[in-house]
């Protein structure tokens, strides 16, 4: 599974460590995204404006823990009944962490237009689902979480003008609206220190995380885990570079998640890419960054 800096309420509870393998069928895949459209074509109909996919999918292709990241777009809030449709079909869609083989986790964040356009920071979303809040959904409860606020759109909203596929609808950009370089950068650097709290149990996630948010802050482009780990690789200190090196090679499946023969290292690694973050976040708050362009890679 992927971690993303978002809202407390949606960090995962997982354990650090999985044994499911990359999907190899990609039929399973694509059916799952066509079960996904076909849902929200039902449920919404003519309030539907548009359906994209995003994240892992496009950044390098999704590797063993990533998700099927979705992002729909709504003329209006979804009522009750509309959200139990949407829970009881996405857990029978999903894929379950560290169980499913084939189905890969379904990431789907809803918003309604009129709550993003105009922008005002921080977005909210209308409805969302995560397969670390399937026990939740199962229990019957459809709106698991205590604020809809949630500053990670910001992210998700750049890319989306920048690289999507479409799935429904017209291009996003026409949709939604484009994000102040500022609010990308509070979405980006917000959770960072927080992050840290999870870097014995959650270790691997916690370095790609870090890893994503220096090399964005660096060079103004978001990049896959992947890439995003040899830009790192290639900055760190020779005595770190196993670490990252760790990291990546689990993230595409290439090893098991284990780090006891690395642990007194995993910790000097995250503090000094840590020290780097907070530096460019110093260099970025005393210039002017109206200017500045994201790319994705």
């Amino acid at each position: 599974m992927e971690r993303k800096l978002v809202p407390k309420f949606e960090k995962p509870n997982h354990p650090p460590c999985y044994t499911t393998l990359m999907p190899t069928n990609t039929k399973i895949i694509q059916q799952q995204i066509d079960e996904c459209v076909q849902l929200l074509k039902d449920v919404f109909g003519d309030k539907l404006l548009g359906i994209y996919l995003y994240g892992s999918s496009l950044l390098g292709g999704l590797q063993t823990f990533s998700d099927i990241d979705l992002f729909a777009i709504t003329a209006k809030p979804t009522s009750q009944q509309e959200k139990e449709q949407l829970a009881n079909a996405l857990l029978k869609i999903s894929g379950i962490y560290a169980v499913s083989k084939d189905r890969k986790p379904i990431e789907l964040s809803i918003v309604v237009e009129s709550a993003i356009k105009p922008w005002n920071y921080p977005p909210t979303f209308d409805f969302l689902y995560g397969d670390w809040l399937r026990k939740e959904f199962e229990a019957g409860n459809i709106e698991p979480w205590s604020s809809k606020s949630l500053p990670n759109l910001a992210l998700v909203i750049t890319q989306l003008n920048l690289s999507n596929t479409i799935l429904f609808g017209p291009r996003a950009d026409q949709l939604l609206p484009p994000i102040p370089y500022m609010d990308f950068f509070k979405a980006t650097t917000g959770e960072i220190d927080s992050v840290m709290n999870d870097i014995e149990w959650d270790t691997r996630n916690v370095l790609l995380t870090l890893a994503c948010v220096w090399t964005t802050l660096e060079t103004n482009t978001i990049r896959s885990k992947n890439n995003a780990a040899n830009w790192v690789i290639d900055r760190l200190p020779q005595e770190f570079k196993p670490v990252m090196q760790r990291a990546q090679a689990i993230a595409m499946g290439k090893q098991k998640e284990q780090w006891n023969d690395l642990n007194t290292m995993v910790n000097g690694c995250a503090q000094f890419i840590l020290k780097k973050i907070k530096a460019q976040m110093e260099v970025i708050k005393k210039t002017s960054s109206t200017h500045r362009v994201i790319r994705v890679e």
